[in-house]
């Protein structure tokens, strides 16, 4: 690697990220110019590896302006051997203080397409190679209109009845079903969506919430934003498992009567019967997220 120069970019440089062509064009994402102008990209937080005048490697670390939490590695492309991506994250760990998380985004059903994995597997090792781990997987789904499927009306489905009534539930559901853009919560605001997701969406209950009902008694609970990025199915938690078709299809139909044509949900990969829920609601998988992190135990 004699040959090899790794630095970070200075301003006026963005256009030499770009030179490097997107291994992964059927990936929706925003681009890095957009994310320079909207401050989440930095050059000082964006490191390249040139070979021969040509870059080979390019990553870039993001951190929405106002967060209080670090910057995580939101694009990482290797058009070289993985000891070239390692040497890059290195050198970028130690002017950033340290190792950060890597969020390694492609396309969904990723195991199981050749062309995506050909892509992946050497930034992936790179990661391994600098001390990340993986720490799991995430999906995101969307729903951009399929006609909802009917569902049996067993529970009442009404508007949560105020704030107190969301962090009652919230406090008795132990692991929710979608918890979408929790890792902008915690990054931006300090916020964990799972615990605490009015200090995210906002502190009142509004018409975003809706709790499932069976004989009187509270068994479910959906929050949804539609003013968002994308409308979003943002929290879904269950007491009473059966209940998960109605109320996601309620949670779609109070986007859709907003105007949404497209509705986002991030849900765990391991959560495979929520997916096969989403699914059957007329979601399709859009993209999977596969968390590195740094090894707490080097």
């Amino acid at each position: 690697m004699t040959d090899l120069i790794i630095r970070p970019l200075v301003a006026g440089e963005e256009t030499l990220f770009e030179s490097m062509p997107d291994p992964l064009p059927q990936l929706r994402k925003n681009s890095y110019a957009d994310g320079i102008a909207g401050g989440g990209f930095r050059p000082e937080h964006t490191w390249i590896a040139q070979r021969a005048g040509r870059v080979v490697g390019r990553a870039a670390w993001l951190l929405p302006p106002g967060a209080v939490g670090a910057p995580w590695l939101e694009r990482f492309d290797l058009d070289a051997e993985p000891e070239v991506g390692a040497a890059l994250l290195r050198a970028a760990h130690e002017a950033l203080g340290g190792p950060r998380l890597y969020y390694a985004a492609m396309p969904a059903h990723w195991r199981r397409r050749p062309e995506v994995l050909a892509v992946m597997e050497a930034p992936m090792a790179a990661a391994r190679l600098a001390g990340l781990v993986e720490q799991g997987e995430r999906v995101r789904c969307s729903w951009t209109g399929t006609p909802l499927p009917a569902t049996p009306g067993r529970y009442v489905l009404r508007p949560a009845a105020n704030p107190a009534e969301i962090n009652g539930l919230v406090g008795r559901i132990a692991e929710p079903d979608v918890l979408t853009g929790v890792e902008i919560a915690r990054v931006v605001a300090g916020v964990d969506l799972a615990t605490d997701p009015l200090a995210w969406l906002g502190g009142t209950a509004g018409d975003e919430w809706r709790v499932a009902v069976d004989a009187g008694v509270p068994v479910g609970l959906v929050g949804t934003a539609g003013d968002a990025c994308y409308p979003l199915l943002v929290y879904l938690g269950l007491l009473d498992e059966a209940v998960r078709a109605e109320l996601l299809a309620e949670a779609v139909r109070v986007l859709a009567d907003g105007g949404a044509r497209e509705v986002i949900a991030d849900v765990d990969a391991h959560r495979v019967a929520v997916i096969a829920e989403l699914e059957r609601t007329g979601f399709r998988q859009l993209r999977a997220r596969v968390l590195f992190a740094p090894d707490e135990s080097a």
